[in-house]
């Protein structure tokens, strides 16, 4: 069977060029799809998980479509969920537009607005945006979406989880131009249907089985740990992985487990949301490019980091609900390569891990371990499901109830 080349989905040779020189010469499925759909002007709602190749689905036909822009008003407009998602794309798209004689803008709280209000000012053809900030330009007289022809939502339903839509509405209302309108979603249900139905015209719907893992690919432990001890249970599962993510609920948490972490001898980063945006940006860069074994993130980064080669996420606060356990774990296992997902329960969140459990169609025990368990090194080489595990020693100066052990 022949395989499709992005010069047959009607991609220009300089284009096809600049994505050769980059090692990118097979479209991704989501991008085999839509391409077509999209650089024909239609409205395409795709339905794709996170790490598909969505980036280069919309961002191809943006490069295509868009048209030099005034200052102030872009032809082009992309809304994502988080400012880490915003810098990615941007440095996606920026080398590309380059080539095409476009510039790209990207619009995110946490940066300097005067040096966004300065780059959105000098004429961005297609700007990139979260919600918060691109109103606050707006309200500035900075930048106009009345004109725009081209509008993309990227991860819509991670949108609509942390309260976003009513601020997506209000730009879609805004848009005064006749304009086509993208829509990428893990899921189509609920209020991302509503946007669908109201601000999408005919559109083609495509739906695609991404590289990213389900459920039934990733291994799963859900280990019963006790509070004083519960750091070094995560850095000994750290300890023995090249690439480690662990997510909590609070910033603060994170600061706290970042530090004991590095007590236990870990080099680690740490991500959300009261770090100014440049040490977030070094952090995931570092632990992309290996220098940081261990990253720690609150649940508001989790669809802003794809970084390939995860080898365990690690839940250290169990998540909100399943659909967080999946964006949070979906950042291992990815295209076939094996991860591990970790589950830390204290006695207090028994019921509540086990309803997680329910929900997402996982059913395991709850498996008991101390930190100097030799089981963390390799969590994957046991059946949390048997019978007969190994006796486990209780550490001599376990902290499960006496004196802080630093």
């Amino acid at each position: 069977m022949q395989k499709t080349t992005f010069a047959a989905l009607g991609v220009s040779a300089d284009l096809v060029a600049a994505l050769a020189r980059d090692g990118i010469e097979e479209p991704f499925p989501i991008q085999a799809l839509t391409l077509p759909d999209a650089l024909a002007g239609r409205d395409v709602c795709g339905k794709a998980k996170t790490g598909s190749g969505k980036t280069l689905a919309f961002g191809l036909a943006l490069l295509e479509l868009s048209k030099p822009s005034p200052p102030g008003r872009p032809d082009s407009l992309v809304l994502v969920p988080t400012r880490e998602l915003a810098v990615q794309v941007a440095a996606v798209l920026s080398p590309l537009a380059a080539i095409r004689g476009r510039k790209v803008a990207a619009v995110y709280g946490g940066a300097s607005m005067e040096r966004q209000v300065a780059e959105v000012s000098s004429g961005a053809d297609i700007v990139i945006a979260t919600p918060g900030r691109l109103i606050d330009l707006g309200e500035r007289g900075s930048v106009s979406v009345a004109g725009v022809k081209h509008v993309v939502l990227d991860e819509a339903d991670r949108m609509a989880d942390m309260g976003f839509l009513p601020q997506v509405e209000w730009f879609l209302r805004r848009i005064q131009s006749d304009h086509q309108t993208l829509l990428f979603s893990a899921t189509l249900d609920g209020d991302v249907d509503h946007v669908v139905k109201m601000y999408l015209k005919d559109p083609v719907r495509h739906e695609v089985e991404s590289d990213q893992p389900t459920v039934e690919e990733m291994s799963h432990r859900f280990l019963k740990v006790h509070q004083m001890d519960k750091p070094k249970v995560a850095a000994s599962v750290a300890r023995s992985q090249k690439r480690t993510l662990v997510f909590v609920r609070t910033k603060r948490g994170a600061d706290r487990l970042a530090l004991q972490l590095e007590r236990e001898g870990l080099a680690v980063g740490v991500i959300h949301g009261d770090l100014r945006q440049q040490q977030r940006e070094k952090a995931l860069k570092d632990f992309t490019a290996g220098k940081l074994p261990v990253l720690v993130a609150t649940d508001v980064a989790a669809r802003g980091i794809h970084v390939e080669g995860i080898d365990v996420v690690i839940h250290y606060d169990p998540p909100e609900d399943h659909k967080a356990y999946l964006h949070r774990s979906g950042r291992t296992a990815r295209a076939g390569e094996e991860g591990v997902v970790v589950t830390l329960v204290l006695w207090d969140q028994e019921l509540e891990v086990e309803r997680l459990q329910k929900r997402i169609g996982v059913r395991q025990p709850f498996v008991e371990v101390f930190s100097n368990d030799e089981r963390l090194a390799d969590l994957a080489s046991w059946d949390p499901a048997e019978a007969q595990l190994p006796p486990v020693p209780r550490p001599a100066a376990a902290a499960v109830g006496g004196r802080r052990t630093r």
